[in-house]
């Protein structure tokens, strides 16, 4: 077993290194003028990076010695209900207690409640080495995105009464959302909120299913404000904490993540408290809680999969069969080079993604913006909106096909409990499903990229000089961008939406391929083996674009026109 998850990690360590978040930094840190009153905060940037590491090394130290070799343990016994109340799994509390001791709880908020104040690029950075470690459990500790969304929506008097308790690791969140009929479809939630003139407090009144840590302290819950709405406009956002009218019915029994319970929650006449405006709850705040959940949950894949591919390493190196390691046979080497260039494309695509959603919300918080600013916060908000969607599809997917890999390396020993793949295998199921399918996914993105919201951002890559060297690979990717862009033209030429719907995943597909193709030979510079993890992943996804464009310039119509015909036959 490692020793730390964060200095064993090369990868994730030169992505701290590498990142460029100067204007994220300045920006959080009020032109590093927050140190004079809070001691702890950063100095310049250099000191904060070197804070970042810091805290990176302390959370890799206690998930690889303490967390992770309980694993196992805590995805057997899992959550417990009973009597309407749930417990976490022994080896869950006891995770909690030590995160909570080393002050790694409310990482994201401002110094002035007790907070780290730390980009959301780092905590994704911590979100992938919990998940390494348990993925049940990040669960829990990543829910810290409900009090950033306090912090960001709330009123004065809620962040003061309830943001140091997060801080300080002695309540945890929970995101409210989904309904037993309004899942994917957020707008038709009928859970009611009433205003009490008498008591000037709203009661919310409903049923809420497949709620992630539903038991928590804190709930952000979206409910239906105005009487007669039938749309997303008659929803807002409510905060619940610590009520005893708010009841849990019961705990569902998963596939994977068992330490995290997911609840039924029954509000009878619950007093809660309005944040922010009415009407804005799904179209603004609620939106904006699924984003950093999105981003959250694909470092959460992330982490998995980097678990996965070490213990099917670990297998293939001691495993003998014909009289030599399995490492060294080209089917299974085969396989461990496609998950690890797979990985760290995805981790490309992760922190370049939490990147600009940092520098977005950089800009947003400003109280007044030049018309320069607004203008780049205008572009940056359209590309964090394909890219958002994005990450979340392609670094689920990938979750999940390495973890197919990784317990396919150790073969029938991989499909028996006794085995770290096997729970792996099962956890990372989820994360293609919660926060928002795969499918819903390509639903978010597709506007965008028809838009050609990637066109700045792709010419800016294929701008840059990546050496003779490098050329070749270069050209690969000239060529994939251009194939890409005939793509959209080609589908937009069609004005047919089913048809285009019916192929959006082919060209999520290609964006994603093309997004991560460009991020790998941007690093394939900094060393031989980013320059050959490079040519490996490339040389994987050039003919997978071929095979998409050639798909996209040929639609078919026949599935869509034949449908009842394909699918009549009852199974």
């Amino acid at each position: 077993m490692a020793e730390n998850f964060f200095t064993d990690n090369a990868d994730l360590q030169f992505y701290l290194d590498r990142l460029d978040l100067t204007e994220v930094v300045e920006n959080l840190e009020q032109g590093y003028t927050t140190h004079e009153q809070y001691p702890a905060a950063p100095r310049n940037y250099a000191d904060a990076k070197e804070n970042y590491r810091m805290l990176l090394d302390l959370l890799g130290e206690i998930c690889a010695t303490r967390i992770a070799p309980r694993a196992a343990e805590a995805d057997e016994e899992g959550a417990q209900f009973c009597d309407g109340r749930v417990t976490y799994a022994s080896a869950t509390q006891e995770a909690m207690n030590l995160l909570r001791q080393a002050e790694l709880m409310g990482v994201m908020l401002p110094w002035r409640y007790g907070g780290l104040n730390l980009p959301e690029t780092i905590y994704q950075m911590m979100i992938e080495i919990v998940s390494r470690a348990e993925a049940g459990l990040m669960t829990i500790f990543g829910l810290q995105e409900i009090s950033a969304a306090i912090n960001e929506y709330a009123d004065e008097e809620v962040k003061a009464r309830v943001l140091p308790r997060f801080a300080r690791g002695e309540v945890t969140g929970a995101m409210v959302l989904t309904e037993p009929d309004a899942g994917s479809d957020l707008g038709v939630v009928q859970t009611r909120a009433t205003y009490d003139e008498e008591n000037d407090v709203w009661r919310l009144n409903g049923v809420k299913r497949f709620i992630t840590n539903g038991c928590a302290d804190v709930l952000l819950v979206l409910a239906r404000s105005e009487p007669g709405s039938r749309d997303a406009r008659g929803l807002s956002l409510f905060l619940v904490d610590d009520n005893e009218r708010v009841h849990v019915r019961r705990i569902e029994h998963k596939l994977g993540i068992h330490a995290s319970p997911t609840c039924e929650i029954h509000f009878d006449d619950t007093p809660s408290h309005l944040i922010g405006r009415r009407r804005f709850g799904l179209i603004r705040y609620a939106m904006g809680l699924m984003n950093g959940a999105r981003l959250a949950v694909s470092a959460q894949a992330l982490g998995i999969a980097e678990a996965a591919y070490r213990e099917a390493y670990r297998y293939a190196e001691k495993r003998v069969q014909f009289g030599q390691a399995i490492k060294q046979l080209p089917p299974v080497y085969r396989m461990l080079v496609s998950m690890r260039s797979e990985i760290e494309a995805t981790r490309a695509l992760v922190y370049e993604t939490g990147r600009w959603v940092d520098l977005q919300k950089g800009l947003e918080r400003r109280d007044k913006l030049s018309a320069d600013e607004r203008q780049r916060l205008k572009q940056i908000q359209r590309l964090t909106d394909v890219l958002t969607p994005l990450v979340k599809y392609y670094a689920t997917e990938m979750g999940n096909r390495v973890c197919s890999q990784a317990l396919q390396v150790h073969g029938g020993a991989g499909y028996m409990e006794e085995f770290n793949v096997e729970r792996h295998f099962r956890d990372v199921r989820v994360t293609n499903i919660y926060e928002g399918t795969s499918q819903l996914q390509v639903v978010a993105a597709t506007g965008g990229l028809l838009g050609h919201a990637l066109d700045d951002l792709l010419s800016a890559w294929a701008a840059r000089d990546y050496g003779p060297g490098l050329s070749a690979l270069k050209e690969q990717m000239d060529e994939s961008t251009a194939l890409f862009n005939r793509s959209i033209d080609h589908l937009k030429e069609l004005d047919d939406r089913d048809v285009l719907d019916y192929y959006a995943v082919d060209l999520v597909d290609l964006a994603a391929y093309v997004v991560n193709g460009w991020l790998m030979l941007q690093h394939a510079p900094e060393s031989e083996r980013k320059r050959e993890i490079a040519r490996v992943y490339i040389a994987e996804t050039v003919p997978k674009i071929r095979g998409k464009v050639a798909t996209l310039q040929t639609v078919d119509p026949a599935p869509l026109q034949m449908r009842d015909i394909l699918l009549g036959e009852s199974v």
